[in-house]
């Protein structure tokens, strides 16, 4: 049977949640992956089954890739009530500063008022990394201890800052990056900073934050995977230090629990994921789902239908606008390339944004697929 027939029979809607999320339930780590993170449906049915994994299924922690000060920021909100479910994410990464985060972090704060010996947790699943108010921190100290240097320091970090609203290396995409590498100013501010006698140690580690910011970010490393050990090492210990199981949420290429190649990398191959890292320790109670679409208006860009040979192309022209199939009962087998839709994004080489995978099943529990989708509402 061709896959457009055996997918036209399965239709993933709301009464299908709890199926997924069943199917999902014997697990210990769900990553739960989209292939854009600009996409209100994709993160609406993330959210859903997160949230049918919370109620039904007792799944009590939330990992996102975020730094673990932001985590922390997050958990404070959702567990005591600290601020708001915006002002929590005041400081973490641009992607989750939408109104639907606001409306899942706030739908766990109300599940954990209603639950209070038995709360769900949320985490960032990367170290501790610099805010902007670090900047400030930092320029005012040489203010103080060096007046004659703080405008040398200024012209390292005025640039780099930007960071923090528009990452590195879509400003570069963009054709709005001021030019030199945000890492070498960095790293010529964090000397300058050592230079001055008398700075204080704090001001001195929050200039090493910066410096590890820039360092390893997409545009400092250079490569579009992420820091796949470290990341899941986040999930891991937190898991030996609660016994709670826990949802991820990423893109689909940080989630798979497979190595796989991001197209818009060229030649770089296969790189090792945090879900590969997962399913390498945890084997089958790691589970890995993938949200994909067809086309849509994601307000940064109109998505055009996909390129005949990725997978998304099949999926949607198999009828239903939404679908969905447990690869582990009904697997694809074979490689695979499946959309993916970040800030980099261009049209023009529309066929170049995919994730490659080598074996699907390998990499996907779970397959849900939309065929149009709109923007996420941003945060003002």
């Amino acid at each position: 049977m061709s896959i457009e027939t055996t997918l036209a029979v399965t239709p993933f809607d709301a009464a299908t949640i709890e199926t997924s999320a069943h199917s999902l339930s014997g697990a210990v780590v769900v990553g739960i992956g989209e292939s854009t993170r600009f996409a209100h449906e994709t993160f609406t049915v993330r959210d859903r089954i997160f949230r049918n994994l919370v109620e039904r299924h007792g799944f009590r922690a939330l990992a996102v890739q975020d730094s673990a000060d932001v985590g922390e920021t997050l958990d404070a909100y959702v567990r005591q009530g600290v601020g708001t479910a915006a002002s929590a994410l005041d400081a973490a990464w641009r992607p989750w500063r939408t109104t639907e985060m606001v409306e899942a972090l706030t739908w766990i704060r109300e599940f954990n008022q209603a639950h209070p010996e038995d709360q769900v947790r949320v985490i960032g699943v990367k170290p501790a990394q610099a805010e902007p108010r670090d900047y400030d921190t930092v320029l005012e100290a040489v203010r103080a201890h060096a007046p004659g240097r703080a405008a040398e320091l200024a012209a390292h970090l005025d640039p780099i800052r930007t960071a923090h609203t528009l990452d590195e290396h879509v400003q570069r995409a963009r054709g709005v990056h001021p030019g030199r590498p945000f890492a070498e100013h960095a790293r010529d501010a964090s000397a300058l900073v050592s230079s001055i006698p008398g700075i204080g140690e704090n001001v001195r580690a929050r200039m090493a934050l910066i410096e590890d910011f820039h360092r390893h970010s997409v545009a400092g490393r250079g490569s579009y995977a992420g820091e796949a050990e470290l990341w899941a090492a986040s999930i891991l210990d937190h898991y030996r230090r609660t016994g709670l199981r826990t949802v991820y949420w990423d893109g689909i290429s940080h989630v798979s629990a497979a190595p796989a190649a991001i197209g818009l990398a060229g030649g770089q191959g296969s790189t090792a994921s945090v879900g590969s890292v997962l399913r390498e320790h945890f084997g089958s109670d790691y589970a890995a789902v993938a949200i994909g679409f067809h086309h849509g208006d994601l307000g940064v860009a109109q998505i055009p239908a996909p390129v005949p040979d990725f997978l998304d192309a099949r999926l949607g022209a198999a009828g239903p606008a939404r679908l969905w199939r447990d690869l582990r009962v009904d697997p694809i087998p074979g490689p695979a390339k499946l959309r993916v839709i970040s800030g980099v994004y261009d049209p023009v080489r529309d066929a170049d944004e995919h994730l490659a995978i080598r074996d699907l099943p390998a990499a996907f529990d779970l397959l849900i697929h939309l065929r149009e989708v709109t923007a996420v509402r941003w945060l003002p």
